[in-house]
């Protein structure tokens, strides 16, 4: 059986990982980013950290809207992405299942589903990462490809790849 959750957070890794590495190339080139840009992968990433602490009862260690530079970036994807992505995979269906009470950034309270917060955390990322797409577009910068899509063709390029019999 697939199991589509996990496979949302292995996307998420991998997306996340392109972009950064698009990014680095960028400023490689000598391009300087956009501001807007930064600041919405920021949020991305931040929202990574903030359901972490959510879904494992620990405080967040970034706010909502805080703004990091490249490097801080790297740093949250690193502390972020693969830890979720390990959540999706250890999650059994009482985890799954399990309910849990939290308080937003505006003070509001509300309860979740463990799962539709697994759905929904890669979902927010991909938002995301398409706002920043249309942030490098505007400054006269080329976006990448991260779409859900792509992530499977690679995959199955490379279970491909594997399955040929060398000469």
């Amino acid at each position: 059986m697939i199991n589509t959750i996990e496979k949302l957070g292995a996307y998420n890794v991998w997306a996340n990982e392109t972009l950064l590495g698009h990014l680095d190339s960028l400023v490689a080139q000598g391009a300087t980013l956009p501001a807007g840009g930064l600041r919405i992968y920021s949020h991305a990433l931040n929202a990574q950290s903030i359901w972490l602490a959510r879904l494992t009862g620990t405080s967040s260690p970034v706010k909502v809207w805080q703004e990091h530079d490249l490097a801080g970036l790297h740093h949250w994807h690193e502390q972020t992405s693969e830890r979720f992505h390990q959540y999706t995979q250890q999650a059994d269906d009482a985890e799954l299942n399990r309910l849990i009470t939290y308080t937003n950034s505006a003070g509001d309270g509300f309860t979740s589903q463990v799962s539709d917060i697994l759905t929904h955390m890669p979902i927010h990322g991909n938002y995301h990462r398409g706002q920043v797409a249309k942030e490098l577009r505007n400054a006269g910068l080329e976006p990448i490809n991260t779409d859900f899509i792509t992530y499977c063709r690679e995959l199955s390029a490379k279970a491909a790849a594997a399955d040929v019999p060398s000469l």
